[in-house]
């Protein structure tokens, strides 16, 4: 009869209650468990992030790289609280005398007290790995995440510009890319390492997102109406951000290592800015590090455990947040 209303029968009722139900738990808002208390061990579930946070402070090889990285991180905020004088105050009287009281690490060709120079070296290098890491995370986290979501057309592109970028090798580009430009400061290495390096994320982003989509939560999100910006936030996002945050992770330690090769090769960080690198590149030259083995030593040591941290990190963070492991 015109007018009167649709009656929902039982298997539709059934089947949106279940969607809703379904969307609930994703969002921990779940109804509990019969005959459990909310406050008794154990009933409340736990997720990915906190069962993660759980492994890692049991992970000895998390709680050394977190602290080498928390003592890297305090020496580039402050390096005057471990060392205290100028490090482009450089004497060449001194150049290349060995270890002495008050210059634990001796000086460099020019003069420069090596232990000055690699503690304020510090500050570069961090400030390059983390800008460059959370840049590429960023733009290849959305790049992919977006191609993965909608797919068709958006997807093809982005596939066929990753694999243009993959194509370039990295040293090479920054090779041509920085020998072009005048002024190579932080930000401009830094805007390289960007550059060439979101297509990595973008493709792990991209297949994350196309497994979380497919999810029963999401369907049951889009099957109660919830629009593309809910989804993306509240349902895909938080579930397909661990591999990129692991990827990102591993991978500051090789911008880090990579900032270092390009100023050792002549084309990053210029004087007087200073640079591990720089100083290895330095060492390097006449072969002045055979009569005074400490100027090339101890920048190649502390980019060495720089590097290290970072990769120990990035694989204590993946051993948390992979189901597989546990």
């Amino acid at each position: 009869m015109t007018g009167t209303p649709a009656i929902e029968g039982p298997d539709e009722t059934a089947a949106l209650a279940g969607a809703e139900t379904e969307v609930e738990r994703a969002e921990g808002r779940g109804p509990r468990s019969p005959g459990r208390e909310p406050g008794e061990r154990g009933q409340k579930g736990r997720s990915l992030w906190s069962d993660a946070w759980h492994d890692l402070r049991r992970n000895p090889v998390f709680l050394l790289a977190g602290l080498l990285i928390a003592f890297l991180v305090l020496i580039s905020l402050w390096p005057g609280l471990i060392a205290s004088q100028d490090p482009l105050s450089c004497r060449l009287g001194r150049s290349l005398d060995p270890s002495s009281a008050g210059h634990w690490f001796g000086f460099d060709t020019q003069g420069c007290d090596v232990y000055t120079r690699v503690v304020h070296g510090a500050r570069t290098s961090v400030t390059v790995g983390v800008c460059a890491t959370l840049g590429v995370a960023v733009l290849g986290s959305l790049l992919g995440g977006l191609a993965g979501f909608f797919g068709g057309m958006w997807d093809a592109i982005l596939s066929r510009v990753t694999d243009v970028f993959f194509g370039i090798p990295i040293v090479l580009g920054g090779l041509v890319f920085l020998s072009m430009t005048g002024s190579r400061s932080i930000w401009t290495v830094v805007s390289f390492i960007v550059l060439l390096g979101w297509p990595q994320v973008a493709r792990i982003a991209r297949g994350s997102v196309i497994t979380a989509k497919q999810n029963d939560y999401v369907l049951a999100a889009r099957a109660l109406g919830a629009g593309t910006v809910r989804m993306m936030v509240r349902h895909i996002l938080p579930n397909a951000i661990a591999p990129v945050i692991v990827t990102a992770t591993i991978a500051l330690g090789t911008y880090i290592s990579l900032e270092a090769t390009l100023s050792y090769l002549g084309v990053g960080l210029q004087p007087p800015t200073v640079s591990w690198g720089a100083d290895i590149s330095a060492a390097s030259q006449g072969m002045q590090f055979r009569n005074a083995p400490h100027i090339l030593l101890y920048p190649a040591a502390a980019l060495s455990l720089t590097v290290l941290a970072f990769i120990m990190l990035g694989d204590a963070v993946r051993d948390a947040l992979d189901p597989k492991l546990r």
